[in-house]
């Protein structure tokens, strides 16, 4: 019973990227979906869907982030700003796909619809910051960022140029691009006049 458990929820994570999938001849976009579609793509009864999800928003999330935390994992083995920097760059890399574009309907799906909102936020936003901002605090402790800020804080200074971009399509994803702007955050915007310590910037 578990394995057909598992298997009916693979084949309702794959019809749902396969129906999200732009480069598929009959995608459609996140507010087109609905659970009949799934459900009918899959194999399996709305029920079947219900039992692990509560709502659409919920299943494509997961279907997201089965791929999305593969291909943009935190290093451990890396010095702090290195592994940030290198995650960066592989989210980027990822956005500049048709995940970047599933992930844009997301957020704006959000916008209006506050279920949606919470389901993002509980499933994706806050464990994802979670992780980023360990290795903010270890970035701190290991002397390369310097404290004055929260991890929150900081974490939106090196990752909100990257959201900016996806929800704009300003500017460019490729590794030079993104590595600047990290280096932009993590270095400041303050000139050399600048003596206030209020705004000095992040390292």
């Amino acid at each position: 019973m578990a394995i057909r458990s598992e298997q009916s929820r693979q084949a309702i994570l794959q019809a749902t990227m396969k129906l999200l999938d732009e480069r598929q001849p009959d995608s459609m976009s996140v507010q087109q979906l609905s659970i009949e579609r799934i459900a009918r793509e899959a194999g399996v009864s709305k029920t079947t869907i219900y039992r692990w999800w509560p709502s659409k928003a919920a299943v494509i999330i997961d279907t997201f982030l089965e791929n999305h935390i593969l291909q943009t994992t935190m290093r451990d083995d890396l010095p702090a700003v290195d592994a940030l920097r290198e995650h960066v760059i592989s989210l980027a890399k990822v956005y500049a796909g048709y995940e970047g574009r599933l992930m844009a309907q997301l957020i704006a799906e959000s916008q209006y619809d506050t279920a949606t909102l919470d389901t993002f936020k509980t499933l994706f936003w806050r464990p994802r910051r979670e992780v980023v901002n360990r290795v903010i605090e270890r970035a701190i402790a290991e002397g390369a960022i310097r404290g004055g800020y929260t991890p929150d804080e900081l974490a939106e200074a090196i990752y909100a140029p990257i959201y900016f971009q996806l929800l704009f399509r300003e500017g460019a994803f490729d590794a030079d691009t993104i590595a600047a702007g990290f280096e932009l955050a993590l270095h400041g915007i303050a000139g050399p006049r600048h003596t206030s310590g209020s705004a000095a910037g992040i390292a």
